[in-house]
C-alpha cells in the first residue's frame, strides 16, 4: 500500500543535476534503490556468514585501510563502489551478535520491528529536543515513558526521558541524587550557586559488582571517584546488607555525608540482582536518594515468570533500563526515569529560541527539558513499532527463553568434571573457569594464564565469542546468552571448543616445561 501511494509521485534526478543525494521527493527512486541496495548487501552478507566473527587479527583488519587516505574523501564513487568497499572495510569483519555462536557481551539480536523503525526514523530525521521538531513523535516517547513507568512501578507523578545509554542514565540518577541532596539540605540549587564546600564529603554507595558508570558520574558531577563506596557482596554477587549498613555508618562516624545508593538489577558480570525492597528500606532510614541501575536486568519486567526479580524497584526514586540489551532492539535504546516529576528541575535549562519558559507554562511538551541532550534521535520508535507488532507478552516469551536457556547451560557446566561455576544465573549470565581435571593439573597449570589463552583462541578461531573477567583478582570465563533462538546443543558444542582450547594448551605448557 505505501508502495503503490508513493509511486505517482517519483522523479528520477537526473544525473549530474545538483542535490541528487538529498532525501527529497524528486530524489524517491534513488533513496528506494540506495535502501534496497543495502538490505541486499545485508542479506548476501547474512547468507554467506556461517560464524559470529572471521578471526581476523588488527594487523589483517588494519592492512585494509592501508591503501585509504583523506584523498578518498574528496570524489564521490557510485552506491555499488561504496557498497562494495563497506563490505570489505566493515561487514566482513562484523562481531555478528545474532550468530548463536556469539555468547560473549551484552549484545542482543534485534527484532525487524524495529530495523523497520530504524528506517522510517532515519529518513525523517526527527529531533526529540522541541515540540515544533517533534510533533507527534514526542507525544509516542510519552506514551512509552508511561508505559515504562507503570512497568517499573512507579506512581503517576513519575516522569522519564529517553537516553543514549545505561551511561548517561546513571549519570542523571546520581546528577539528581546529588542536586536533590544540595536543595533539601542548604536550600540552594546546585545549577545556580555550584557545589558546597561539604560536597567533598558527599559519598554514594554501591555493591562492588555495580558498573563502573556510577564513578564514572561521580567524577563527571565533581564528586571524586573517591565519593563511591564499594560495598562487599555476599555468596551470590549481590550486595551484602550488613556490609551496606556498616559501610554507612563508617562514613558517618568520619564526617562523612552519604547521600546516595545504588541497587543494580543485573551485575554486568554475573547477572545478580540487588536485594532492592532491603535497600529502599535502608535508604528511607538514612534519608538516601536509592537508584536502581536496571539497565540488563529491566527487561525481566516483560516476563510473567520472571518480573518478581525486581520488586523493590517500585521503591526507587530513579532508574536505568536499557531497551538495547533485554529489548532486543539495535543500540541505542534507553531510558531514565524518575518517580517524582519536580526533580526535573535539576535538570531542566530554557533558551528563547528553544524551550522558553512561556511554552512550558502553556503546556508545551518540550522534551529538552528534562534531557541531558538537546539534539536527540527519535528512539522511541524502535520500543513503539516493537511492542505494537509483537505485544509485551511475546518479548517476554524470549526473556524467559534466555533465562531457560541460562540455567541449562549452566547445569551442563556443574555436570562437568572439568569447569568450575560460580553462581546459579539470575538472569543469563554465567561466570566459569576451565579447570582440567588430570592428576596434579592445578597444581601445575596456571588457571588464570589457562582461561585467558582460552579466551584468546577462542576469538582467534571465529567460531564462538565468549567473555572473560576477574573475580577477586582470579581469571574467569564469562557467557552472556541474549539469544533466544540458541539451543542447547550449541551451548554443548561451545563447551567442547572451550575444553578442546584447554586440553591443547595444557599439553603445549606441559611439554613446554618438559623441555625446560
Amino acid at each position: 500500500m505505501i508502495v503503490a501511494a508513493i509511486k505517482p509521485t517519483i522523479h528520477k534526478a537526473p544525473e549530474g543535476v545538483p542535490y541528487r543525494h538529498l532525501f527529497a521527493p524528486s530524489n524517491m527512486m534513488g533513496y528506494r534503490q540506495g535502501i534496497l541496495q543495502a538490505v541486499d548487501a545485508v542479506i548476501s552478507q547474512m547468507n554467506k556468514t556461517e560464524r559470529p566473527f572471521t578471526g581476523a587479527s588488527l594487523a589483517e583488519v588494519g592492512e585494509k585501510f592501508d591503501r585509504h587516505g583523506p584523498a578518498d574523501f574528496e570524489q564521490g564513487v557510485s552506491m555499488d563502489e561504496c557498497l562494495e568497499e563497506v563490505q570489505r572495510l566493515y561487514m566482513d569483519d562484523c562481531i555478528y551478535f545474532h550468530d548463536e555462536g556469539y555468547v560473549a557481551h551484552l549484545n542482543c539480536p534485534v527484532v525487524m520491528p524495529a530495523l523497520v523503525a530504524e528506517v522510517i526514523s532515519s529518513a525523517i530525521n526527527t529531533s526529540m529536543d522541541t515540540w515544533d521538531q517533534s510533533i507527534g513523535a514526542t507525544l509516542m516517547e510519552q506514551k512509552l515513558v508511561r508505559w515504562t513507568l507503570d512497568g517499573i512501578g512507579f506512581p503517576e507523578d513519575g516522569e522519564g526521558i529517553f537516553t543514549s545509554g545505561g551511561t548517561q542514565s546513571n549519570l542523571m540518577g546520581m546528577l539528581l541524587a546529588r542536586d536533590h541532596y544540595i536543595s533539601s539540605r542548604y536550600g540552594d540549587s546546585a545549577k545556580i550557586g555550584g557545589l558546597p564546600v561539604d560536597s567533598s564529603r558527599f559519598r554514594i554507595f554501591c555493591s562492588e559488582m555495580s558498573h563502573f558508570s556510577i564513578q564514572k558520574a561521580a567524577s563527571l558531577l565533581g564528586l571524586g571517584q573517591h565519593a563511591v563506596v564499594q560495598v562487599a557482596a555476599d555468596d551470590c554477587y549481590r550486595m551484602d546488607m550488613t556490609a551496606l549498613r556498616e559501610a554507612i555508618e563508617m562514613q558517618r562516624a568520619i564526617g562523612n555525608i552519604p547521600i546516595a545508593v545504588v541497587g543494580t538489577a543485573g551485575t554486568t558480570d554475573f547477572g545478580s540482582i540487588d536485594p532492592l525492597r532491603s535497600i529502599a528500606q535502608m535508604a528511607r532510614e538514612y534519608g538516601l536518594w536509592f537508584h536502581v541501575d536496571a539497565a540488563y536486568g529491566g527487561g525481566l519486567m516483560l516476563s510473567d515468570l520472571h518480573k518478581e526479580k525486581l520488586t523493590g524497584i517500585e521503591e526507587a526514586d530513579s532508574a536505568t533500563i536499557d531497551y538495547h540489551k533485554t529489548f532486543f532492539l539495535p543500540v541505542c535504546a534507553s531510558g531514565f526515569f524518575m518517580r517524582d516529576r519536580q526533580h526535573v528541575r535539576h535538570i531542566s535549562y530554557h533558551a528563547d529560541y528553544l524551550n522558553p519558559k512561556e511554552q512550558e507554562r502553556a503546556g508545551v511538551p518540550n522534551m529538552v527539558s528534562k534531557s541531558l541532550q538537546t539534539t536527540r534521535r527519535f528512539d522511541a520508535l524502535k520500543l513503539w513499532m516493537t511492542l505494537r507488532t509483537m505485544g509485551r507478552s511475546e518479548l517476554g516469551r524470549y526473556i524467559d527463553r534466555i533465562v531457560e536457556l541460562a540455567q541449562e547451560t549452566a547445569g551442563l557446566l556443574r555436570e562437568a568434571r572439568d569447569f568450575e561455576v560460580l553462581h546459579r544465573p539470575e538472569i543469563s549470565a554465567i561466570v566459569f573457569r576451565y579447570c582440567p581435571v588430570g592428576e596434579g593439573d592445578k597444581q601445575e597449570v596456571n588457571l588464570n594464564e589457562l582461561n585467558a589463552g582460552i579466551r584468546k583462541r577462542m576469538f582467534a578461531s571465529g567460531r564462538s565469542l565468549i567473555a572473560g573477567t576477574k573475580v577477586y583478582g582470579e581469571t574467569y570465563l564469562k557467557f552472556t546468552l541474549l539469544n533466544p533462538q540458541t539451543p542447547v546443543s550449541v551451548m554443548e558444542e561451545i563447551i567442547g571448543m572451550i575444553r578442546a582450547h584447554g586440553e591443547a594448551l595444557v599439553r603445549e605448557q606441559e611439554q613446554a616445561m618438559a623441555c625446560a
